[in-house]
């Protein structure tokens, strides 16, 4: 698999065999991260409404987001699950935290902490498009790879158009170390495994 550029490390080899031994759980939570995703691109048009291009881009994404949410819920459904409320991981909160508060600097950085989301569960949904034994997990995950890799491309081309790319490539690498943290440790609890679960392979 191609190293996605957007991350500092990649995933590790004990994430993805949890992720093989749990699909189900999995998917509940990958049906959490699209509806999720598609709430932080609503989020972003209703902060900047005056921002010129920014709901061209993010109201067709956040609409395929809901599409990616309905099509594994129809998933669940057909494996005879359903969606439930899982408690979710640190990641999400941890790369919040992140973003500074005031703007301009403010909107830099909710564009690239949602790349950097969006990056970390395309290189995370090709490790399981080619590793799954599940041929319909292969296929669900491997039908949706091009979308993500299209969102976290939309959202550096957003970040770079206004901040320019010097700005945007130096604080992308900030944000990428902080990620990496977020995911650094071992899952004690199976049952707490997620897309976004800790699990990558830090360099000594």
């Amino acid at each position: 698999m191609a190293r996605v550029k957007w991350l500092a490390v990649p995933t590790n080899s004990a994430w993805l065999e949890q992720a093989i031994a749990q699909p189900e759980l999995l998917l509940i939570d990958h049906a959490h991260c699209e509806r999720k995703a598609a709430g932080v691109a609503l989020q972003l048009m209703f902060r900047y409404p005056s921002e010129v291009g920014l709901a061209t881009v993010l109201s067709p994404l956040a609409r395929e987001e809901l599409e990616h949410f309905e099509q594994v819920l129809q998933l669940l459904k057909g494996r005879g699950a359903a969606l439930r409320p899982l408690q979710a991981p640190a990641y999400g909160s941890a790369l919040t935290a992140q973003v500074r508060k005031g703007e301009p600097e403010r909107m830099l950085d909710s564009l690239l902490v949602a790349g950097l989301i969006e990056a970390r569960s395309h290189e995370r949904m090709a490790l399981l498009a080619a590793s799954s034994p599940d041929v319909e997990l292969r296929a669900l995950y491997g039908e949706l790879l091009a979308s993500e890799a299209r969102h976290f491309g939309l959202y550096w081309c957003l970040a770079e158009a206004r901040y320019g790319r010097e700005a945007t490539t130096a604080r992308l690498e900030q944000l990428a170390l902080a990620e990496t943290q977020a995911l650094s440790g071992e899952l004690s609890d199976s049952q707490r495994l997620r897309m976004h679960s800790v699990g990558v392979e830090l360099v000594s």
